[in-house]
């Protein structure tokens, strides 16, 4: 299945299996312990820990859930903060291990977690949250779990690295939008000179507000007269033209995409019928297309996108299938599209990445950046309060 990062108490969640970050002996612990102890029945599962016994750090032993939303409560120690140089990294790290292998033996389909050892034990929340990402996509790579990462608050989930500090720059950076603009203008004058000897200079000088400069010569205004400019212009070898016509940007905006060799698109004479004979692959044809392409397996794909089997298995068998912006992008991020083969998979499900909303110049930056591991990204997201990505 999936991972997901949700918002909650763990004692409100349901599912297969509960994760307690247990007091190593048979005794109620402080935080995460304390609460599971008091929603499940202390009594009742303190009993129940008694009969496991003492545990070691990295541990995980499992219980009957009594009365919280899940079968099972496992049990597992974490280490207490002492600098990192006692092993502690590797400690937490097995604590995810071995509950996640313990969940399977029990044939659970769910489990949450809760950022083991960051309470009282005090282990640094930014690690704990690295530790828990690796392990459990590590595990979901070979197997089916739901596994949910419950945060109780916004405090308790800190994400650090060059991708945070280059997304908090890209969100608090007031000349975004400039960069942006800069960077489509770039696009359009490449795309122009690719263009520039397919039509002749007299039908670029009827354009509105165009400029044209080449060695010798000068388009100035809209009525097409040439005048000379050898001495200013002699040297420049290439045109360099400038739009100022709204209309004709964004058009031009709206070809810069990648695109496979097209039909001859129909005439405006053609009926409709005959339009439509004319319709390119649909998203789910093309999403597969680009899989065979590029050699991937079904199970590389959706595990990479965070998408659980039975919703990929919807994909394959409905050519007409219509994704959610944040499916079409999970899956344009597991086949690790660049940003124009990304806006050609987005078009065919009639979408698009805005420049003006923030979960789409998070997501645009990571491709431009190429970061594709969407674990990462969908923390970034959680961050910011925005949706994640897949699941």
């Amino acid at each position: 299945m999936a991972l997901q990062i949700i918002r909650n108490n763990i004692i409100n969640v349901e599912a297969d299996a509960i994760v307690n970050t247990a007091n190593p002996k048979v005794a109620v612990g402080r935080g995460v312990d304390l609460a599971i102890y008091e929603a499940a029945g202390r009594e009742m599962l303190l009993a129940a820990r008694a009969e496991i016994g003492e545990m070691t750090p990295g541990q995980a032993a499992y219980t009957p859930a009594f009365d919280l939303r899940a079968k099972y409560i496992i049990h597992t120690v974490g280490p207490a903060w002492r600098g990192g140089g006692f092993g502690e990294r590797e400690t937490v790290a097995a604590c995810y291990r071995n509950s996640l292998w313990l969940a399977k033996q029990l044939d659970c389909e769910s489990i949450a977690f809760p950022l083991i050892a960051t309470g009282t034990y005090g282990f640094p929340k930014d690690e704990a949250l690295r530790i828990a990402i690796a392990e459990i996509s590590g595990f979901l790579l070979e197997n089916e779990m739901e596994v949910m990462l419950v945060v109780y608050d916004k405090e308790s989930f800190q994400v650090s690295g060059k991708l945070f500090s280059d997304i908090k720059m890209l969100i608090d950076d007031s000349e975004v939008e400039e960069i942006v603009a800069s960077e489509a203008g770039r696009r359009r004058n490449l795309f122009r000179r690719e263009r520039r000897n397919e039509a002749p200079a007299e039908h670029h000088a009827k354009r509105r507000g165009y400029r044209s400069f080449e060695a010798g010569s000068a388009i100035t205004g809209s009525d097409g007269d040439f005048e000379s400019e050898k001495a200013l212009h002699e040297a420049r070898a290439d045109k360099i033209s400038t739009f100022y016509d709204a209309e004709v940007l964004m058009s031009e905006m709206d070809m810069d995409v990648e695109m496979a060799p097209q039909k001859a698109f129909p005439s405006e004479q053609d009926s409709l019928d005959e339009r439509l004979m004319h319709l390119d692959k649909t998203f789910q044809e093309y999403l597969f297309m680009l899989i065979d392409r590029k050699g991937l397996s079904d199970p590389d794909v959706y595990k990479k996108a965070n998408i659980d089997r039975k919703h990929f298995s919807k994909i394959r068998s409905n050519v007409d299938y219509q994704p959610s912006k944040k499916t079409a992008l999970a899956l344009a991020l597991a086949l690790e599209l660049n940003l124009d083969e990304t806006n050609d998979l987005l078009l065919r499900a009639g979408l698009a990445l805005s420049p003006s909303i923030m979960f789409d110049k998070i997501i645009r930056h990571c491709i431009q950046t190429k970061n594709y591991n969407i674990y990462d990204i969908n923390c970034i997201l959680f961050n910011y309060d925005q949706p994640t990505l897949g699941a």
